[in-house]
C-alpha cells in the first residue's frame, strides 16, 4: 500500500454509530474495481449498513439516483454528519423551492451534445455519466447517472468540433467523473486531444481523489503524464475527506508531475463554519493541492437545503486571508446563474479611494492608506 501501509490501514469511524456491517480493515486494502463492483445502488442495501428511512431513500432515489461506495460511507461517523449529507439522499432534495435543472445555461452553450463552449479559448467536454458516487448537491443532477446521456457518438462528435476550433486552446474533460473510465478510454480521450495541435492546456475535474482514491493507481499516472501540461482539479469539501488514501492518491498524482487545484463548494451544514474550511485549506496544502476556488451553490433544482447565504462566502474568506498562507486562500466564485461564468467575489478592503490615496483596510481591520499614483505625476 505504501505511505506508511495508508497510515497503519486507519480510518477514525465512531465506534457507536451503524456503519459497523463494513469490514473497514478490508475497505482500506481492497482496490478500486472491487469498491465499484460494491457501490450501493439500492435504498435496502443502504438500509443493512446505515439507520436510513428506506421508503424516504426509495422516493428521492426515484427522482435522483443514489451511488454510494463503500469507502466513502466508511468516512461517516454519524447520523447527518458532514459526509452524510454529501451522499445520503435527503427528502429536502424534492421539496422544490427554487432551483432549475440546468442553472448556468449549459446546454444552451452546447453547439454539439456534451460540450459547452462558454469563454472564447476554452471548453468543457462532458465525457463520462458515472461518479464514484452520486452528490447530492451535483450542478449536474439532470444528466449524471443517466447512461443515455452520453455515448461514444457524442464524444467523437466533441473531439471534431474541438478539431475545427483553433481558437480553443484549454480543455476541461469533465462529467460525470473521467477517471471513473477504464484506463483504455482515458488514455484514448486525452490522447486524442493531445494529438490537437492547438490544444495547450489538458484539465480534467474528479472527484476521485476524494471518493474513490484507491482509484490513482500508478498503472493510471504512468498514462496521464504523458500528456503534459496537464492538470487535476479536485473537489474535497471538508477536513474528514483527506484520508492517507486520499494523501496517497495525490501524492501519485503530483510526483507524476500533474498540478492539482481544488474547487470546494460551500454547504450548509458540511463546511460553512470558518474554521472548518480554514481546517480543510491547510490539509490542502499539506498534500500538495492548491486551494482554487470556493463556489457559491449553484441554484440547482433539489438543492436549496445546502445554499449558503453570499456573506456566510465572504465571512470565510475574511477568515482566511492573513490567518492562512496565501497559497492557501481560494477565489469565492459565483458561477453566474443563466451563462454567465464564473464572478469572483471578495470581502472589499478598500475604504476610499481619490486621485490622491487609496485607504485600505487589513485582515485585522487596521486602516492604511497608499497614494494613488507616482509622486512625479502629482501636480505642481
Amino acid at each position: 500500500m505504501n505511505l506508511e501501509e495508508i497510515k497503519k490501514a486507519a480510518i477514525p469511524v465512531c465506534d457507536e454509530f451503524k456503519v459497523k456491517r463494513l469490514d473497514m480493515r478490508r475497505i482500506q486494502m481492497e482496490e478500486w474495481k472491487q469498491l465499484v463492483r460494491d457501490t450501493i445502488t439500492d435504498p435496502i442495501q443502504l438500509a443493512e449498513i446505515l439507520d436510513v428511512e428506506v421508503d424516504v431513500i426509495k422516493k428521492v432515489s426515484e427522482e435522483f439516483p443514489l451511488r454510494a461506495n463503500p469507502y466513502y460511507l466508511s468516512l461517516i461517523q454519524e447520523k447527518e454528519d458532514p459526509i452524510w449529507r454529501q451522499v445520503i439522499p435527503d427528502l429536502k432534495e424534492i421539496h422544490y423551492v427554487a432551483g432549475v435543472d440546468d442553472p448556468l445555461r449549459e446546454e444552451e452553450d452546447s453547439p454539439v451534445p456534451n460540450l459547452t463552449h462558454r469563454y472564447p479559448d476554452r471548453v468543457l467536454f462532458y465525457v463520462n455519466y458515472m461518479c464514484p458516487i452520486y452528490c447530492r448537491f451535483c450542478t449536474r443532477k439532470r444528466k449524471v447517472g443517466d447512461p443515455h446521456s452520453i455515448n461514444q457518438e457524442t464524444i467523437e462528435q466533441g473531439l471534431q468540433y474541438i478539431r475545427e476550433h483553433p481558437e480553443i486552446r484549454d480543455v476541461i474533460v469533465s462529467g460525470g467523473d473521467p477517471l471513473m473510465l477504464s484506463d483504455r478510454n482515458i488514455d484514448s480521450i486525452i490522447g486524442s486531444l493531445r494529438a490537437i495541435k492547438h490544444i495547450e492546456i489538458i484539465r480534467i475535474g474528479s472527484r476521485v481523489p476524494v471518493t474513490l482514491p484507491q482509484r490513482i493507481t500508478p498503472e493510471l499516472c504512468d498514462i496521464l503524464k504523458q500528456y503534459h501540461p496537464f492538470y487535476i482539479n479536485t473537489h474535497f469539501n471538508h477536513p474528514r475527506e483527506i484520508t492517507p488514501q486520499a494523501e496517497l492518491a495525490c501524492t501519485r498524482l503530483a510526483n507524476a508531475g500533474i498540478p492539482l487545484g481544488n474547487q470546494t463548494v460551500l454547504l450548509r451544514g458540511v463546511n460553512d463554519d470558518p474554521e472548518v474550511m480554514k481546517e480543510l485549506m491547510i490539509k490542502l496544502l499539506n498534500i500538495r493541492v492548491k486551494p482554487y476556488y470556493i463556489y457559491q451553490a449553484d441554484l440547482i433544482m433539489g438543492t436549496d437545503h445546502f445554499r449558503t447565504s453570499v456573506e456566510k462566502g465572504l465571512e470565510i474568506i475574511r477568515a482566511l486571508r492573513g490567518h492562512i498562507s496565501g497559497l492557501g486562500v481560494p477565489h469565492y466564485v459565483i458561477d453566474a446563474p443563466g451563462g454567465g461564468g464564473k464572478i469572483a467575489v471578495t470581502p472589499d478592503p478598500v475604504v476610499s479611494f481619490d486621485d490622491e490615496k487609496i485607504v485600505l483596510r487589513n485582515y485585522e481591520g487596521n486602516i492604511y492608506s497608499y497614494p494613488s499614483m507616482p509622486f512625479e505625476d502629482f501636480d505642481g
